[in-house]
């Protein structure tokens, strides 16, 4: 995530792993189906929209209660700098950068802004949201409760007066503001009686976590030696997370945040000898070579790698903590595998076990989950709180003929062992793309979130696209996927063996081949293409009540020159695929983290760098206020009438 177009090219692509390439294995996949035997086929094209149509029948005749019922509204051009949403719903901005979150906190004023201010106001780039009903997560309160969302990274020529992206050179202040705009906020959220909501800014339950805030690490890496810094020679003292993009809920009322494009923070790594060992872990997570984008590095040691070749190891990490308690002290998880993780998604499976699905949002990267071996307790919430640090992390196959497996990133299997470089189980963990690489892994296009659906138990897999596929070195132009330069993205619905998600089997097709529908390359379950609305580069997805998926999107401007939006999709029956326009974004944004409230009658949505592509002195947005800056901001959805979003 993360909606700069630099962000794409900073994305080193796999081409060390022995994996075949995704687009490779769906033409086998798509061409081996008994029915196109006797198909009369003239291109590629035909043949993987034919082809995907046959999971479509069955699932079809099945009925899906509460399917979405509004007027979808129309795309926007990207210069729009308006937000749209259905008829009889109304949006509303909830909580703005830099708005205060505590009662002491100060107002806001971008022309004095410090570290010290900013710890205590809402941070910059807001991205994952969770809703956790008060006073208890075992509550369905959908009218008051936590909302915990995380800041991405920042934009400093939108934040700053005279800030010359092309040649950095930041203060001191401006760097110590930038890391106190990353992390988490939690805020106290309520509904008031005129169905409108606010933060509650005199909450205990407030929080601020960001690019200073003390943390732990558990699990097998944790005391590895690429742990310890000389600010820290236990390893086991971490200050900050960064770059927190989407998340996850457990059962047990904590929260993931994921730690995705943490390499840019770092620096010169062209200065560790060559003869050093990190220099080449380090090169497959894209750290720079030379100078960061932001500069850090000017200030603070941590982020020169040839100073201190071990702090990078300390960050791409899930990081676990609890909302409830804002004294609780974060954990960087490191059985959920180091690389840039996009989502943390937990669901148990029937034996009780613990299973966290992520995707590792890169260019030819993989599809991971994690299996506990503890079970999970609904009675004894305590008991629960280190399930996460014992088990097994895999990382996913996926076979020409539909099916696939989930490899265990096991030390002592199969090449993972010392004589190949894995000195341990930490040691593949810290060096979890390497791990997958030797395991032969599929690589994919920027796997995203992954979401389970509660109706249906399936998996489904967010691609975001691919711009190299048919270019240069990456992955040639092929039947199943005839689209060069490939900028619109896929869905991808697995199903593990017997439904459970503790499984090592499973079953996979294309739910969605994303782009405008007068493309003839782009596939929506089967759906009749002149009746969806256009949707590209899908990024966050979530499930409402029915079943139905909710996918919010990062990239459209470039992809389809399209802003941004929200689109609903029915999974099931005979709407299966109809994609639907729900809310359009503004010049500049990305839509991210769509949450709903237990009962679904209010949506949360966080507008990601709105402005994006302008500066402090030339805007060209001035959402939400009209006036002055963009400012990131969390929205809430409700209808006029108060019914279920989409009903």
């Amino acid at each position: 995530m993360g909606g700069r177009d630099e962000q794409d090219k900073l994305i080193v692509r796999s081409v060390d792993g022995k994996g075949e390439h995704f687009e490779d294995i769906l033409e086998q996949h798509l061409s081996r189906r008994s029915f196109l035997k006797t198909a009369a086929v003239t291109s590629g094209l035909v043949v993987a929209a034919t082809a995907m149509g046959v999971d479509v029948a069955t699932a079809q005749t099945r009925p899906a209660p509460m399917l979405p019922k509004f007027r979808k509204v129309s795309p926007t051009a990207p210069e729009v700098d308006e937000i749209a949403v259905p008829d009889g719903y109304y949006a509303a901005t909830l909580i703005r950068w830099g708005e205060p979150i505590f009662a002491d906190a100060p107002e806001f004023d971008v022309w004095t802004q410090t570290k010290e201010k900013q710890e205590k106001q809402f941070g910059y780039n807001c991205d994952y949201i969770g809703y956790f009903p008060l006073p208890s997560y075992t509550s369905n309160n959908s009218t008051r409760g936590l909302l915990v969302v995380n800041h991405e990274y920042t934009n400093p020529e939108l934040m700053f007066p005279g800030y010359d992206v092309e040649n950095p050179n930041p203060t001191k202040t401006q760097v110590d503001v930038e890391l106190a705009a990353h992390g988490v906020t939690v805020i106290e959220v309520a509904r008031g009686r005129d169905g409108r909501w606010n933060v509650v800014r005199n909450s205990p339950y407030n929080r601020r976590l960001t690019g200073y805030t003390p943390m732990t690490i558990s699990g097998p890496a944790a005391d590895h030696e690429w742990m310890k810094t000389s600010a820290d020679p236990t390893g086991r003292n971490i200050l900050g997370t960064l770059n927190n993009c989407a998340g996850g809920k457990t059962p047990w009322g904590t929260v993931l945040t994921a730690e995705e494009n943490f390499h840019q923070y770092f620096a010169n790594l062209r200065g560790l000898r060559d003869g050093d060992y990190r220099k080449a872990i380090h090169a497959r997570y894209g750290m720079p070579t030379g100078a960061s984008e932001r500069r850090w590095e000017n200030f603070y040691d941590r982020f020169d790698v040839a100073k201190e070749p071990n702090e990078g190891f300390r960050f791409g990490w899930i990081v676990e903590f609890d909302p409830y308690n804002p004294k609780s002290v974060p954990v960087k998880r490191t059985w959920l595998g180091r690389f840039r993780h996009e989502a943390a998604t937990i669901v148990i499976a029937p034996s009780g076990q613990v299973v966290a699905y992520s995707g590792d949002d890169a260019r030819g990267e993989y599809v991971y989950k994690f299996v506990s071996n503890g079970r999970y307790n609904p009675r004894n919430r305590e008991a629960n709180f280190n399930l996460l640090d014992d088990g097994m992390l895999y990382v996913a196959r996926f076979n020409a003929d539909g099916t696939g497996e989930w490899l265990p990133l096991k030390h002592g299997f199969g090449p993972l062992n010392e004589g190949n470089g894995f000195m341990s189980q930490g040691d593949v963990l810290i060096k979890t793309r390497n791990a997958a690489d030797a395991l032969g892994a599929t690589k994919m296009d920027r796997p995203e979130d992954i979401e389970t659906n509660p109706v249906n138990k399936k998996v489904y897999i967010i691609l975001t696209n691919n711009s190299q596929r048919g270019v240069g070195s990456g992955p040639p132009v092929d039947a199943a996927n005839p689209r060069a330069n490939n900028r619109a993205g896929h869905i991808i619905e697995l199903t593990e063996e017997g439904n459970n998600h503790a499984a090592t089997r499973f079953t996979w097709n294309i739910f969605i081949l994303a782009g405008l529908p007068t493309d003839e390359s782009t596939y929506f379950a089967g759906y009749d293409k002149s009746k969806v609305s256009p949707i590209a580069t899908p990024d966050n997805i979530v499930f409402d009540l029915a079943g139905n998926a909710w996918v919010a999107t990062d990239g459209a401007p470039s992809a389809i020159k399209l802003n941004d939006g929200l689109f609903a999709i029915p999974v099931a029956g005979s709407e299966r695929g109809h994609v639907q326009q729900f809310f359009s974004s503004v010049a500049g944004s990305e839509v991210c983290g769509p949450e709903f409230t237990p009962d679904n009658r209010t949506l949360f949505l966080a507008i990601q760098h709105p402005g994006e592509g302008g500066t402090f002195e030339k805007p060209i947005s001035t959402w939400p206020d009209r006036q002055g800056l963009p400012r990131p901001s969390v929205i809430t959805i409700q209808a006029f009438d108060n019914r279920r979003i989409g009903q």
